[in-house]
């Protein structure tokens, strides 16, 4: 019996739910570790805080406007994935550009928010 590990996602933003079209990718991190090696041995490590993210391609539609996006924050970005996991933003902004690609009709969207809480 396989174990169904990728494939169909779904992203909402407030519970609108958006066309994904791929490249779905969510940062749940809240630090990052780096190692601090000495001339001698490894000394440990430095943590920092990471802000946390969903980004992903969309689908441009009749159905939203860029400039809907443009204006996000304080939202809930919720990404649902094949494996049942379930990955919550909250607090969520957009962040970055909105590079389109007219001949595929896609915009790449990032929303980066204060925590990002898997689920199942």
């Amino acid at each position: 019996m396989g174990l169904r590990a990728a494939g169909t996602a779904y992203v909402k933003v407030d519970g609108t739910q958006y066309p994904l079209r791929g490249n779905l990718v969510i940062m749940p991190s809240s630090v990052t570790r780096t190692g601090i090696a000495g001339q001698d041995y490894v000394h440990g490590y430095s943590e920092m805080p990471v802000v946390p993210y969903i980004e992903g391609d969309f689908t441009l539609t009749d159905d939203w406007r860029i400039a809907n996006i443009k204006g996000i924050t304080g939202a809930t970005v919720t990404a649902e994935i094949a494996n049942g996991h379930t990955y919550t933003l909250k607090n969520a902004w957009q962040a970055g550009d909105l590079p389109m690609e007219t001949a595929d009709g896609k915009v790449k969207i990032r929303f980066e928010g204060t925590t990002c809480m898997e689920g199942t």
